[in-house]
């Protein structure tokens, strides 16, 4: 299973390149564009791009470091390196994005709006169609391998799509006398980096601090709960190790069966959370009734 599990890694890192080619692309294009056709939001927009290659950056390390086996210190494996990049992700993104919302706040006070260049309105909604189909791509590539990094990465994807769209119209409007309105749309860009930040985040940290969903767990007591041998589940947890579920149970049953006998119930609690629900590993602690 580990073997299986280091194959899907790997094919994730693939996503994570494209990634980071087409945030430079876009990135680089939308900077040089937005300083010489007087864009704020387009400006904005760019230096947002231009975290989202570090952040893809941060998650091909992850997705790399997660592939390492278990050794001495890390007995479980390195698959929490995922969780890692995507928190390292967040904060960058956090940093950015107050910048940004600073300095367009600071430039409507201070008046100095300019109308945007048409060019910058086309550059908008080009990145905005090449992001989504790397969003689309990205997607599609996480749900298969089942990589809680790349999913993060893919939904930034989606929302520098939005992001790009929205500027674009935002730069249109302005060209038409409405120059405020571009340093405005640079202030909902970085509410949009902001609240990104903040959401993954808040999924990294709780997985880091061993948080887990509650119906997860009830969904796991209620199966194991339906094999006959097993007269109670005492006890049951689980713990997330990038995109793997960890999971430890303690089970009564009766104490005349044998040992081989209660083995062979273990192994099935075992293969059966891993069949209809895809935990990773299942620890069974078995106490008679």
């Amino acid at each position: 299973m580990n073997q299986a599990r280091y194959d899907e890694l790997k094919k994730a890192e693939k996503g994570a390149i494209i990634s980071i080619v087409a945030y430079i692309i876009v990135s680089a294009a939308k900077l040089l564009i937005g300083r010489f056709g007087n864009s704020e939001a387009l400006w904005a927009d760019g230096l947002n791009n231009a975290t989202d290659i570090i952040a893809s950056i941060a998650v091909l390390i992850g997705l790399r470091v997660a592939q390492k086996p278990a050794d001495k210190e890390h007995k479980y494996g390195h698959w929490k390196a995922e969780n890692v990049a995507s928190l390292v992700t967040s904060l960058i993104m956090l940093a950015v994005g107050l910048q940004v919302l600073i300095s367009s706040i600071q430039t409507i006070i201070a008046g100095e709006t300019t109308s945007p260049d048409m060019i910058a309105a086309i550059v908008g909604v080009v990145s905005a169609v090449l992001m989504y189909g790397v969003y689309f791509y990205n997607k599609q590539l996480a749900a298969a391998v089942k990589s809680s990094a790349l999913l993060a990465a893919a939904k930034d994807n989606r929302s520098d799509a939005w992001t790009s769209i929205g500027t674009a119209i935002a730069i249109f409007a302005a060209s038409f006398g409405l120059g405020w309105l571009d340093s405005l749309t640079a202030i909902v860009v970085a509410v949009l980096i902001l609240k990104t930040a903040i959401d993954i985040f808040r999924e990294s940290a709780f997985s880091l601090s061993d948080g887990f969903d509650d119906e997860l767990v009830i969904q796991y007591e209620q199966a194991i709960a339906t094999l006959p041998e097993v007269l109670a589940v005492k006890a049951i947890r689980g713990r997330m190790y990038g995109a793997n579920v960890f999971v430890d149970v303690v089970i009564a049953m009766e104490k005349t069966l044998t040992v081989e006998e209660s083995h062979q119930v273990a192994d099935e609690i075992e293969v059966m959370l891993a069949e209809r629900f895809q935990v990773f590993d299942t620890d069974v602690h078995i106490e008679p009734a």
